[in-house]
């Protein structure tokens, strides 16, 4: 195993443990992208849920970095069942650059991601599908319809959450 992924293991799934050092690494060393890769295919729990984390902190600043894992990304870890790793490749697939087709997939995931048990996921899930509609107008109704219902229905943080999110949205309708 991989020393950086051996820093990202743990027992506690609620814990963050070194994944924001790990990310602070990979700018710099971007081949080390290929190593979080490695730790969301794990089957250790903590370590997915880290791997992801540092991914997608990573990916915050450098977009460009999930490219080549675009494949992975729509492909596998988006069906990842375990919440720890959902709220954190939400945001990531609304950082790819996408075909129509694409895009119309990652809508479909992120619409299924609204319907969690996690509520952090359907958070996440939602931010994720504004991102992607206020760069591409033709989703934004649809976008907005759902967020609307996520916004009168959801927990406190969905709905202010939502509230800020259909500002912005009707800014660029």
């Amino acid at each position: 195993m991989h020393p950086l992924l051996k820093s990202l293991m743990g027992r506690d799934r609620r814990s963050i443990g070194e994944s924001r050092r790990v990310a602070s690494l990979v700018p710099e060393q971007p081949e080390l992208i290929a190593v979080l890769v490695q730790g969301i295919e794990s089957t250790h729990p903590v370590l997915r849920a880290r791997a992801a984390d540092a991914m997608e902190k990573v990916t915050a600043v450098r977009p460009e970095l999930l490219v080549a894992y675009k494949k992975e990304l729509l492909r596998r870890f988006s069906r990842v069942e375990q919440q720890e790793v959902r709220w954190h490749v939400a945001p990531m697939l609304a950082r790819l650059p996408l075909s129509q087709a694409e895009e119309t997939a990652v809508l479909n995931i992120l619409l299924s991601y609204t319907d969690d048990r996690s509520s952090i996921v359907k958070t996440m899930a939602m931010q994720a599908l504004a991102d992607i509609a206020l760069r591409s107008l033709r989703c934004l109704p649809e976008v907005q319809r759902h967020i609307e219902k996520l916004t009168a229905t959801g927990t406190p943080a969905m709905k202010a959450r939502g509230r800020k999110l259909l500002k912005q949205l009707a800014k660029s309708a």
